[in-house]
């Protein structure tokens, strides 16, 4: 947007910059961790936390990491007289992990909707993503007979911690309406998230609430909500956090929620056009391609 002075006031121009796209790829495989194999692979802090965040319903990169996992990247280079001013979309994704190789394709289906689909079009997104907090370790897991570490009786530990400094942004697992935001007994500052089906999310020991929210207020899967702390009963900074489905409480890391759908139609005919595309011209990871589908 140009803006010049003319008169007493200013007239405006919009100007189209001409830009050039270019496929890229990055293969890389786990020896510490994603995000510091991701950078030695060339991938930028944000291309790493959106790969997370596609494979994030499936892998729980909190625990589920073992070296020798592998993973490849196939994105969108942006650049302006020949210089490259940012990364853009992943296009095409995959992660082996414990033997299990999972993989995603991006696509724009016919209402202009973006999402990531497995090559078969089932969408990636399901109704909760697996981990609250991004690049975390799990200090204490969800044990029903656990001896609490400050009141030193056993007290059900109906959640998973999540060892994270004070200040890590916390994210709601999934779509819904904050139930109730406040103080909680031992739980400290708590958020409670309630979602379909009656089920609900807490997240306990916050430092501090996001801005702007309040009891009533629609979440999105993914907004940030909150962010840990170490408020009531707690040993340290970390996020306790509890998946309760049909009002009992269930171990967060082995509940999967079902997968929302897929395409069909048209759609999923252009998408497996797409995917053919990228499997015709495979590179040193199998079935991620090295172009760009026109």
């Amino acid at each position: 947007l140009s803006l010049r002075r003319h008169g007493v006031g200013y007239e405006s121009t919009t100007l189209t910059a001409e830009l050039e796209h270019q496929p890229a790829e990055s293969v890389g495989e786990i020896r510490s961790s994603l995000f510091a194999d991701g950078r030695k692979a060339g991938m930028s802090n944000r291309m790493i936390l959106e790969f997370a965040d596609i494979f994030g319903y499936d892998i729980d990169f909190a625990q589920d990491l073992q070296e020798g996992d592998r993973f490849a990247v196939v994105y969108d280079n942006i650049f302006k007289d020949g210089k490259k001013i940012r990364d853009g979309e992943i296009l095409a994704a995959q992660f082996t992990n414990q033997g299990k190789t999972y993989r995603a394709v991006r696509f724009v289906d016919s209402e202009g909707r973006s999402g990531y689909y497995t090559p078969d079009g089932q969408s990636l997104r399901k109704a909760f993503i697996r981990t609250p907090v991004d690049f975390v370790r799990i200090s204490s897991g969800f044990n029903l007979a656990r001896r609490h570490p400050i009141l030193n009786i056993i007290r059900a530990h109906k959640g998973v911690d999540y060892a994270a400094a004070t200040g890590t942004p916390v994210h709601t697992t999934g779509d819904g309406k904050i139930q109730f935001m406040g103080k909680k007994n031992g739980y400290g500052n708590v958020v409670v998230v309630r979602h379909s089906g009656q089920n609900e999310t807490l997240y306990a020991h916050l430092s501090r609430f996001k801005p702007g929210l309040s009891v009533g207020s629609k979440v999105r899967q993914g907004q940030i909500i909150a962010f840990v702390g170490s408020t009531g009963l707690s040993t340290g900074p970390h996020l306790h956090y509890e998946l309760h489905v049909g009002g009992r409480p269930v171990n967060p890391i082995a509940h999967r929620a079902a997968v929302r759908g897929g395409l069909g139609g048209k759609d999923l005919d252009k998408f497996r056009a797409l995917v053919a595309r990228y499997d015709r011209d495979r590179t040193q990871a199998p079935q991620i391609a090295r172009t760009t589908p026109e």
